[in-house]
């Protein structure tokens, strides 16, 4: 009789202990996000997981090639997820389905290559970027709702970048950011 309340309360304490670590974690630190929609193909495919990091951007800013996962400007209840193209500060040329950089260490501007993206786009736009905004954009160009149609996104709505990215068919990969040349 004795040895089901002690079990009893060992569960409890196991259980208690995980929600601790488990909750903060979870909540503070790394988030799940399942992709949804083409924007981002061919690197991202509907229904893949990927495994955000919410603690980096609290000690540095985004850089440019991340993924990253934002509240969406015109209504914060949705997250996208993009990849960052323009940093704070910066303009940004989109031209004949060329980007151009215009910064500090480019004045007449840089055109990036972009090997990992679909398609290409048929916008011309050109955009100087506040403080704290960024310039984001689909891998999959042709399919992507992004800063082309919404505008700059805002650094306090950027949750966090992504980690690790769950194939299904491939299994895990960590990511990093693209390499601009």
């Amino acid at each position: 009789m004795n040895k089901f309340p002690r079990n009893l309360i060992s569960f409890l304490q196991t259980f208690l202990l995980a929600l601790a670590i488990v909750i903060p974690v979870r909540y503070f630190l790394f988030q799940p996000f399942i992709v949804s929609g083409s924007s981002m193909e061919p690197n991202f495919k509907q229904g893949e997981y990927l495994l955000i990091d919410e603690l980096s951007f609290r000690f540095r800013a985004p850089e440019r090639g991340e993924v990253v996962v934002f509240r969406y400007p015109k209504n914060p209840s949705y997250f996208y997820i993009k990849r960052i193209i323009g940093l704070p500060g910066e303009t940004v040329e989109i031209q004949n389905s060329k980007l151009k950089i215009y910064n500090y260490n480019f004045p007449e501007g840089k055109v990036f290559n972009e090997p990992y993206i679909k398609g290409s786009t048929e916008d011309d736009l050109k955009i100087t970027l506040d403080k704290n905004e960024y310039f984001v954009l689909g891998d999959n160009r042709e399919h992507s709702s992004d800063s082309r149609v919404f505008g700059p996104v805002s650094k306090k709505n950027i949750i966090g970048r992504g980690w690790i990215a769950v194939y299904p068919s491939q299994g895990v990969e960590i990511l990093k950011g693209a390499v601009y040349k």
